[in-house]
């Protein structure tokens, strides 16, 4: 990949305020294992992806500035203003750039987030797409496998914006690096990471799910109307 524009740290320094003054202000979201995130360092937050807030709460609930990557379809009209402000990372076509330059924010020592799912949904990780495996394989970066839950509920679609005082859960789980077969190169290599992830992912979704009266959405939600 060519080398790639490095985000602003400026953005996540004033934008993470605003997603928890909607997750602890608006809505009341519980935070738990906000220790397992490194101090320090290139870390990838991996999250399940449910509804159209999940970005914002995740964004201001770790406590370091982060840069997500995160769907061109987002970067339009005043939100697509303040996304760009906030230095999020803008997924275009086939994401080779978004990938580059998530790459350089990790190289940096940063925190990048994904939603490996790549849209919304039951938010079960039952497919995931491979970009946060690549980020993982090429950086080296460790990965906290994160659950949402509560940010959408069954019957509601993708794209809702939640009531005040919506109850929330995030939990982040322990950090851990990709142990590989040396011998996996390539696509083979790729797609282990992808497998390791995968389930990584899914067992923090239900260790979470097991401990709260909280759920998931039993649907996959309606994605909200185009707009010309």
């Amino acid at each position: 990949m060519s080398q790639a524009r490095v985000p602003s740290r400026w953005g996540p320094r004033w934008s993470r305020w605003v997603g928890r003054a909607l997750a602890k202000g608006l809505w009341r979201t519980e935070v738990r294992g906000v220790g397992n995130i490194p101090a320090d360092g290139p870390v990838i937050i991996v999250g399940n992806h449910v509804g159209l807030i999940d970005g914002p709460v995740l964004h201001g609930v770790i406590p370091r500035g982060s840069h997500f990557l995160i769907g061109s379809h987002m970067f339009r009209g005043a939100l697509g203003v303040l996304l760009r402000g906030a230095q999020q990372i803008e997924v275009v076509d086939s994401g080779r750039d978004a990938l580059a330059r998530g790459l350089a924010v990790l190289r940096r020592g940063d925190v990048v987030g994904v939603f490996p799912e790549g849209t919304r949904g039951a938010g079960r990780a039952d497919a995931v797409h491979g970009g946060a495996a690549w980020l993982a394989i090429q950086s080296g970066a460790p990965i906290v496998p994160t659950a949402l839950v509560g940010t959408r509920h069954t019957g509601e679609p993708t794209g809702v914006w939640p009531r005040p005082g919506r109850r929330i859960l995030v939990e982040f789980g322990e950090p851990f690096s990709l142990d590989l077969d040396e011998a996996l190169r390539g696509r083979a290599r790729q797609e282990a990471a992808q497998r390791l992830l995968a389930e990584a992912l899914r067992e923090r979704i239900d260790a979470t799910l097991a401990t709260t009266d909280l759920t998931l959405p039993a649907d996959a939600g309606a994605l909200p109307k185009e707009t010309p």
